[in-house]
């Protein structure tokens, strides 16, 4: 049965009493040596000098005695003694790891080459992770090789991390001080190292090849069983033997190309090709003989004779894997040499021979590479806008520099100041122009027409000019080939059309007569007889002299019109009264008249301008007024 525990104070400040008996507050001394060697002792005393009831346990030791199996009758087996301590430096002594890797270096300043592959070796030592690069050194390469990197702790990441043999496995890409190396390989010591840390290897890679190392390499030498071909036998037997073609070269296609004759010679007794140019005369080229000098012509190069250089260096047998034969030169074929195309149309005679009795070719065609002439476009003028003679517009559409219409030089001579003079009314709805009365002028020289109005005093018509110099289209006449009015078709009662304005001929003077009676053949008899009755009406004496004088004549009106104007013109010229004096000396008989030629005279040497056409109208009105008169 337990007995209660007692009761006491609770444990605060105040209430409770420190024994004064109790001096020594020490824990007891729990380690004691016997016979040098150390033992430990369990402690019987408390602190304070208590005398503890119970021998304690601590709590591990509790736990071993109450998981405590023996195994031994006798008790426990003595444990091993721990193994020896080795450093790092001695247990990873000479112990390196090595791996396979390249890295590519941009090249910019040559034009075969625009990088280059660099193959190097990485070493890894265990002793103190230290690592190192170095690249094989090749022999002429002209770069510094050797050492790229020495024996040193390479910087990772800028945390001041460095790299670890955990980091390295194939396949993936380490950068060193800005270079990236991509690991391919490991030897087999690295291999079974990292395998027994439990890294797991990636496959190995194929190390990558420097294109430009690859492309400078030598083939290998090719031994080649000489042939048992007699080329002394070649020599002796077709000595002075030449194939002859005859070929063309068509280059039209390029800028300025043309088509080209040329000779092709191919001499049987060294297999040699030569290529004659063929000049004609006034070709306009420099007479060269040859086109190619005689040699040797390839057919297919190796494959890697592409690039040499065949501008400075001879071709040899090592270049050229098959040369041109007798049996490439077909006729009707074509043919490649030295990058032109050449036609083959025809051959000689002893050409022809040899194909038959060495090839069994009897039938060699003769082509015709003639071109034939392509048909002559026809030119076709456009359209006549209107402005200016058709025969003048159209010089416009053959020459750059347009050049003036040809003339009839000679009937210009045989018909020059031959003018044929009609008058004529307007053919008008408009009452005020049935009045106007119109001078027509054809000029035989040149088969033009001008047109002038004599003007009529407080009429309200200005007259003048009508039409200048000018050839006149017939109308319903086509565009593109006009056809003028000539002088057969202006007779009495004509009705001449000119740009849209209709005019009836009424009247002509004497020379129209007697040039119709000379030139009968180019007008109609109708034509003839009209202008005959109407000189004969105009010339025959009218029966009432009375109504003669009382009658206005529209001639003599006319004329003092024509008179006026012409007195207008030289009403303000500054030799005015010189002018007057000239006319009385010619004017001997004072009859107020003086001849054409005079008067012509007379401006020319006073500098007086005088319109030809105007002085011509006048004349001719005072021919009618004498006539009817």
């Amino acid at each position: 049965m337990m007995s209660n525990p007692e009761h006491g104070l609770p444990f605060l400040p105040g209430t409770s009493f420190t024994d004064s008996t109790k001096t020594a507050f020490h824990r007891s001394q729990t380690l004691n040596y016997r016979h040098g060697y150390a033992m430990a002792r369990r402690p019987t005393v408390g602190i304070g000098g208590d005398r503890l009831q119970v021998n304690q346990l601590s709590q591990a030791d509790l736990d071993e005695l109450a998981n405590k199996a023996p195994l031994l009758t006798y008790g426990e087996p003595k444990p091993a003694a721990p193994p020896n301590f080795i450093p790092a430096h001695v247990a990873f002594d000479k112990k390196v790891l090595r791996f396979d890797a390249y890295f590519q270096e941009d090249v910019s300043m040559s034009t075969e080459e625009h990088y280059r592959i660099r193959q190097v070796n990485i070493y890894y030592f265990l002793e103190d992770d230290s690592m190192s690069v170095m690249e094989p050194t090749v022999e002429n390469s002209g770069i510094l090789q050797g050492k790229l990197i020495k024996r040193q702790r390479l910087p990772k990441n800028d945390r001041g991390d460095h790299y670890h043999w955990k980091d390295l496995n194939r396949g993936i890409n380490i950068t060193i001080y800005g270079k990236t190396f991509h690991i391919v390989e490991c030897d087999r010591f690295t291999q079974e190292f990292l395998e027994s840390q439990g890294i797991e290897l990636n496959p190995p890679e194929k190390m990558a090849l420097d294109p430009y190392t690859e492309l400078r390499k030598q083939p290998l030498h090719q031994y080649v069983t000489p042939s048992d071909f007699d080329q002394l036998k070649q020599f002796l037997t077709f000595d002075k033997q030449v194939l002859r073609f005859y070929a063309i070269w068509d280059d039209t296609d390029s800028m300025f190309g043309e088509c080209r004759n040329y000779i092709i010679h191919y001499y049987l007794m060294d297999d040699t090709v030569e290529i004659r140019e063929v000049h004609e005369r006034n070709n306009g080229r420099d007479p060269f003989p040859l086109l190619m000098n005689r040699q040797r012509m390839p057919k297919v190069l190796v494959a890697n004779a592409e690039n040499f250089p065949q501008c400075v260096l001879e071709i040899s047998d090592q270049e050229v894997s098959e040369w041109y034969t007798a049996k490439d030169f077909i006729v009707g074929k074509p043919l490649t040499i030295l990058g032109r195309t050449f036609f083959i149309y025809d051959c000689d005679p002893f050409t022809r021979r040899y194909y038959k009795e060495k090839f069994g070719i009897s039938d060699l065609p003769r082509i015709d590479v003639g071109k034939k002439e392509p048909p002559r476009i026809k030119q076709e003028l456009p359209p006549y806008n209107g402005f200016g003679p058709v025969e003048d517009s159209a010089q416009n559409c053959f020459a750059l520099v347009p050049k003036a219409p040809k003339k009839d030089v000679i009937k210009m001579l045989m018909n020059d100041n031959k003018v044929l003079r009609y008058l004529a009314s307007l053919e008008s709805p408009y009452p005020e122009d049935k009045d106007r009365r119109f001078v027509f002028s054809y000029f035989l020289a040149t088969d033009m027409i001008s047109i002038f109005e004599p003007p009529v005093r407080n009429s309200g018509i200005i007259g003048g000019k009508f039409l200048g110099r000018t050839k006149v289209v017939k109308p319903h006449s086509s565009v593109e080939n006009p056809v003028y009015y000539g002088p057969s078709d202006f007779f009495i009662g004509a009705v001449i059309e000119v740009f849209g304005h209709r005019f009836i001929i009424r009247d002509t003077d004497n020379y129209v007569l007697k040039y119709m009676e000379s030139n009968a053949a180019q007008y109609s008899p109708e034509a003839l007889l009209s202008i005959q009755n109407h000189i004969r009406k105009r010339e025959a004496p009218a029966p009432e002299l009375e109504n003669k004088q009382t009658e206005v004549d529209p001639s003599v009106q006319e004329l003092e019109t024509l008179i006026d104007m012409i007195q207008k013109q030289l009403k303000d010229h500054p030799c005015r009264d010189n002018i007057l004096e000239a006319f009385q000396v010619y004017d001997k008989e004072a009859s107020g008249f003086v001849d054409k030629e005079d008067f012509f005279k007379i401006c020319d040497s006073l500098n007086v301008p005088v319109d030809d056409s105007l002085i011509k109208e006048v004349s001719m009105s005072y021919s009618s007024r004498r006539l009817r008169g």
